[in-house]
């Protein structure tokens, strides 16, 4: 029994690991509602926000914590996760003091490039649009096809693209520390060292080389 109890997530950082694989399988497990193939298989990169409470979220001091994941070197795979802050910005589909979970997937060279600098801020100095959901991924418009990070939210079981304009990204340090000892790397340092991912992040991971390996 103590080693059944040991087994699951002993730290903030675990079980917001643990929060973000169920929120990713949640999203992906229903076809026609969650993110379109086409899109994930083109990501170079995923951000999974999971459980940000509108109640600590206050007029000025919107915040939310998760982490980033970007493809290996050559494409195939998923690297290490890094830790992320949100802040700021609009969080569209929060209703009341439900929780809302936010995805973002970074569609090219120029989005990872972002991931590089100490904070950046999507609207101003990313480009961002909102997602498709399910089978709209045949409507690519002119914002889908330039778009630099593409965002969705999840709230009371409601999942659909919102432009979180005016959120800003940057390195969660104490996650860093928790899961690498490495609290001084950046976002991009991390996901492309290929260091090895701690075992809470496992799931996370398997999940989205199930949903998109590139193999």
């Amino acid at each position: 029994m103590l080693a059944a109890a040991n087994s699951g997530p002993t730290t903030t950082t675990d079980k917001r690991l643990a929060a973000s694989a169920e929120v990713f399988q949640e999203i992906m497990g229903v076809a026609d509602r969650a993110i379109p193939q086409k899109l994930l298989d083109k990501a170079e990169c995923i951000v999974l926000v999971p459980g940000m409470k509108k109640g600590a979220l206050i007029v000025g001091g919107k915040y939310g914590r998760g982490f980033v994941s970007c493809r290996r070197t050559g494409g195939a795979g998923w690297g290490p996760l890094a830790g992320v802050r949100m802040e700021g910005g609009s969080f569209g589909l929060q209703i009341g003091g439900a929780e809302t979970d936010v995805i973002m997937l970074v569609m090219n060279a120029r989005g990872v490039k972002r991931l590089s600098q100490s904070k950046f801020t999507l609207g101003a100095d990313a480009s961002v649009a909102a997602g498709p959901v399910g089978r709209q991924a045949t409507a690519e418009t002119d914002a889908l096809m330039t778009a630099e990070i593409l965002t969705w939210s999840r709230s009371r079981g409601v999942f659909a693209g919102v432009s979180l304009q005016g959120v800003t990204l940057r390195s969660d340090k104490s996650a860093n520390q928790n899961m690498y000892q490495q609290p001084a790397w950046g976002i991009l340092q991390i996901v492309q060292s290929g260091l090895d991912a701690p075992p809470a992040a496992e799931a996370v991971l398997k999940l989205l080389n199930k949903y998109s390996s590139r193999k």
